[in-house]
């Protein structure tokens, strides 16, 4: 399906290059909800709650960007995964510590579940302690 496709792959730049909510909502059902199991995300719910956590997280780490490793569609299922790396040095404000001046590179998988034309579920799988631990944040 090229449309569900092309939504995901919109949904995701918007969403890793911090446009938050605003710039995420147009492909995403206005409840759609999220998930992960990795220790800052716990208590992020939605996806707009979680669009809003990577747009807060280019504050202290402003030169973020992502790499897209595989971009894949399960039509069957109704689903898009994407796999990629994050990249960014803590030069910013913000954070849990001072500017530590560390690089993170932390690879991550976005499984994002359609009904209908856009999104309803977002679920992260990534390993945060590592990625913290890189930072210097753990």
């Amino acid at each position: 399906m090229a449309e569900m496709k092309e939504t995901a792959r919109a949904f995701f730049e918007a969403c890793e290059t911090g446009e938050g909510w605003e710039g995420c909502k147009d492909y995403c059902h206005a409840d759609a909800a999220f998930s992960a199991q990795a220790e800052p995300l716990l208590e992020i719910g939605t996806v707009a709650e979680y669009a809003e956590w990577m747009k807060s997280l280019l504050g202290p780490l402003p030169d973020g960007r992502y790499e897209i490793k595989s971009f894949a569609v399960d039509d069957e299922r109704g689903a898009v995964c994407a796999f990629a790396v994050f990249r960014g040095t803590h030069t910013g404000e913000g954070g849990p510590t001072p500017p530590t001046g560390k690089t993170v590179e932390s690879d991550y998988v976005y499984i994002m579940v359609f009904s209908g034309d856009r999104i309803s579920h977002l679920t992260k799988v990534w390993h945060a302690g590592l990625a913290l631990a890189q930072l210097g944040w753990a």
